[in-house]
């Protein structure tokens, strides 16, 4: 099923330049921001907190410790402090876009290749390739259901996929919008980065 994203609203993380990744640690929004990843309160839009950590592609949070894409690696990170405690190669070699957690592994998107690859969180060890249809920003799941966004020519969006075969289920469009970084909140919105926008906007989950 295919239909146009109700957008709930969105803020400026990054007035200077894109927004390249996002994620959700309970209460803060993060976004990576090209060579800090900040944190905003959701319901305001106010900046709370930036670490001055590389982030050029996606961003995850395992309920401890954020990862970040930089480059050809994947930095594990203290929130608390921005100190990385470890690193593992990422499995595009620098041409990774979005990030996500679930069950013990990493979800790492490939925008070109249009996949999805479980990882080792670890290692970077590869556990699963997902071939999709469309370009791959941002990942993550929602109660179970893996969900990616994708962007092209301007025009972006949310899809809801078959882990088991990359089969599209239900799509979320956003036109003239670019998706750059889509994380669930644990409820009814998912925060999605806005590429060369500088936002990031909430989307009702379809």
């Amino acid at each position: 099923m295919t239909k146009r994203a109700e957008i709930l609203g969105e803020f400026t993380a990054n007035a200077a330049g894109p927004v390249h990744g996002v994620s959700f640690d309970g209460r803060h929004v993060w976004a990576a921001t090209g060579e800090a990843m900040r944190a905003f309160d959701p319901q305001t839009g106010k900046e709370v907190t930036s670490l001055g950590v590389p982030a050029h592609a996606g961003t995850a949070f395992d309920g401890t410790h954020l990862f970040q894409i930089a480059d050809a690696i994947i930095q594990k990170v203290d929130p608390q402090t921005g100190t990385v405690v470890a690193t593992i190669p990422a499995p595009g070699g620098g041409k990774d876009s979005g990030l996500a957690w679930a069950d013990g592994s990493l979800w790492v998107g490939q925008y070109r290749d249009r996949q999805i690859v479980e990882i080792d969180p670890d290692t970077g060890a590869v556990r699963r390739v997902i071939q999709t249809n469309r370009f791959v920003t941002g990942v993550t799941w929602v109660e179970g259901e893996l969900w990616h966004g994708y962007s092209a020519d301007g025009d972006g969006g949310l899809a809801r996929i078959d882990p088991a075969n990359g089969n599209v289920l239900d799509t979320l469009d956003m036109p003239g919008m670019a998706v750059s970084g889509v994380e669930w909140d644990g409820g009814e919105r998912l925060f999605c980065g806005g590429g060369n926008s500088g936002a990031v906007r909430i989307v009702r989950r379809g």
